[in-house]
């Protein structure tokens, strides 16, 4: 698995003998967990802003972002210059919890942006450096604070691949945390959609917790995300929020809000949860707040912080680069009104993408806020769900009910995509909802661009598919 000495001398050209020669060895020696790589072969060796030049010589937009995490895109220059600015001057770049110049503006910073009335009596955590770390710490900081032990997540919920954290998401294999329904109006799990179907959900909530035989003690949290990503792009609806809000309070359970991938910005509120109005006792925050470099923290009320000292530590939590980017990004986001910019070019994105909807049988729903954004493929010659719906409860009739997700078209999708130079991500229940997560620093052109590039895609796809039967 030596790199031929043609793969070397041609690597500083862009050439498909690198690019095929480094997939092959990544292929033959990687973990076969991998996943973007099995769905996007593609060899990135340079990166500004929405685009990634490959090994081969291609260019591409990236509507996938580092999963979120680049909430100005590829190698901003304010990020590189805090980067630099800490190199050169000398600092330590690991210093476990020790206070630094560095850590101090980080968290000064990120405490100017925190919702109304959270910051002046609130307390942070550094954990690992994945947002996974950081839902564990969560878990583990209101179990000790209540001395109670269970958890309330939702269904479609995705909070990381650590233990603790896949128990509390979806896709979990066997119960350690108790299921509440998550409202969304395509597939609603009452079959109405809409306030009605929001309002049944949080009415199951209250129930869950006020009977003495659900089967369900009192928690020790409950934890959510104000738009669940993986889950297929779905926003929680602001009242309801609301009422979760309400409905933890009056039962002193602390509400945990995993902002990992909904935050800076990216929702078109610095935080998800600003939409709403409502502040969470924990917020959960990663990705985007390290400007690309890995960094993980937990913020929550003072009430809360009943750790002993050591009682949660570890290595890599004092990364110096990170809480520089990170610095720089929050600044950069704040300063230039990006999550502003994001819901007035989300809506707009939003509102183009849904023509297609109207063009094309096989788009069943498009949604989101802000700039991040789901579309989800259907199988129009599949039988439609039976549902409520048809009984035109709230507006609803047999129209709007949902066709069978379509897995393979979603598939088809993506490879088109990629073939167009455009970068995106699935997700979804089925994996069948083609996922926009661009930086907030994308432009009107580049997202002009992104849509015509998606649209090709999906007309091809869709012409292959009814094609081949």
């Amino acid at each position: 698995m030596a790199v031929t000495e043609s793969e070397a001398d041609s690597t500083h050209r862009g050439t498909p003998a690198v690019h095929e020669g480094i997939l092959r060895r990544q292929s033959a020696r990687e973990s076969a967990a991998r996943t973007y790589a099995r769905a996007l072969p593609i060899v990135p060796v340079r990166a500004r802003g929405l685009t990634i030049e490959g090994a081969d010589g291609r260019r591409y937009l990236d509507c996938l972002s580092g999963a979120g995490a680049l909430a100005l895109g590829h190698n901003h220059p304010v990020v590189l210059e805090a980067i630099r600015k800490v190199l050169d001057s000398g600092a330590p770049l690991s210093v476990l919890d020790l206070a630094t110049p560095v850590k101090d503006a980080f968290i000064t910073e990120l405490f100017r942006t925190l919702p109304a009335g959270f910051a002046d009596r609130a307390r942070v955590q550094f954990c690992g450096p994945a947002g996974t770390d950081a839902v564990e710490a969560a878990l583990k900081l209101v179990r000790a604070a209540t001395g109670r032990s269970g958890i309330l997540a939702f269904t479609g919920a995705y909070h990381g691949m650590t233990a603790g954290a896949l128990a509390a998401s979806g896709g979990a294999s066997d119960l350690q945390v108790g299921r509440l329904p998550y409202p969304q109006d395509y597939r609603c799990p009452f079959g109405v959609g809409g306030p009605r179907g929001a309002e049944l959900a949080a009415r199951w909530t209250e129930s869950v917790l006020d009977d003495p035989k659900s089967g369900v003690p009192l928690p020790a949290g409950m934890i959510l995300e104000p738009v669940q990503g993986e889950g297929g792009v779905i926003p929680a609806p602001d009242d309801w929020l609301r009422r979760m809000r309400r409905i933890t309070a009056e039962r002193s359970i602390p509400l945990i809000a995993d902002e990992v991938q909904t935050g800076v910005g990216r929702t078109g509120a610095f935080w998800a949860v600003d939409h709403s109005g409502i502040t969470p006792d924990v917020m959960v925050l990663s990705k985007a707040i390290g400007g690309s470099l890995p960094l993980a923290v937990v913020v929550y009320r003072e009430e809360l912080d009943v750790w002993q000292p050591g009682a949660h530590a570890g290595t890599f939590r004092g990364n110096q680069l990170a809480m520089a980017a990170g610095t720089a990004t929050l600044t950069y986001v704040r300063e230039n009104g990006l999550a502003e910019r994001a819901a007035t070019l989300g809506d707009r994105m939003l509102c183009q993408l849904r023509q297609l909807q109207h063009e094309f049988a096989c788009v069943g729903d498009v949604r989101g806020r802000g700039l991040m954004i789901g579309v989800e493929l259907v199988n129009p010659a599949g039988a439609a769900v039976p549902e409520a719906r048809g009984s035109e409860v709230d507006g609803w009739d047999s129209a709007t009910a949902p066709h069978p997700a379509d897995p393979e078209l979603a598939v088809a999708v993506q490879r088109e995509c990629l073939d167009r130079g455009l970068i995106v991500e699935l997700g979804g229940r089925h994996n069948s909802v083609v996922r926009l997560l661009p930086p907030l620093t994308i432009s009107d052109e580049q997202a002009s661009a992104v849509l015509d590039r998606l649209a090709d895609a999906v007309t091809a796809a869709n012409r292959d598919r009814q094609r081949t039967g």
